[in-house]
């Protein structure tokens, strides 16, 4: 596995402990000690779900691609690449409503758009390389 990989790995693993916390944060919004709105309570709850669903989805590829033999250059861009639409999709969700009262979404989230492209390329990314390595073994 490439170095690099390995590094974004054992970061992306810290960061469950900051999904986890965000867990409570919603815990505390339910419970209505947080003063939220009907938006922001519908984006926050999408940000923390994409954040888990897309780091675990990120660590599976990276596995996959080691186990399947991919090139560890390729396999280490396409899982970043998944990695990273870990961090801008929920960051669009929960920047995008932060305020008093907002009614609409703000600016942030074209973080969003800019994730699941990035969320596109490392899956194909990822996919390509996996099929070449089987293809090479056959």
């Amino acid at each position: 596995m490439h170095p690099l990989l390995v590094i974004v790995l054992g970061a992306t693993l810290l960061t469950v402990a900051g999904i986890a916390f965000g867990g409570t944060f919603l815990l505390r919004i339910a419970n209505g000690g947080v003063a939220t709105n009907d938006l922001q309570k519908s984006f926050f709850r999408a940000g923390h779900a994409h954040a888990g669903v897309l780091v675990t989805l990120g660590i599976v590829v990276a596995v996959v691609t080691h186990v399947t033999g991919a090139s560890p250059g390729w396999s280490a861009t396409g899982s970043i690449a998944v990695l990273a639409s870990a961090i801008l999709v929920p960051a669009g969700f929960f920047l995008s409503v932060l305020g008093a009262n907002p009614t609409r979404p703000g600016r942030m989230m074209h973080s969003v758009w800019l994730g699941a492209a990035s969320l596109t390329a490392g899956v194909v990314i990822s996919g390509v390389a996996v099929l070449a390595a089987g293809i090479s073994a056959i």
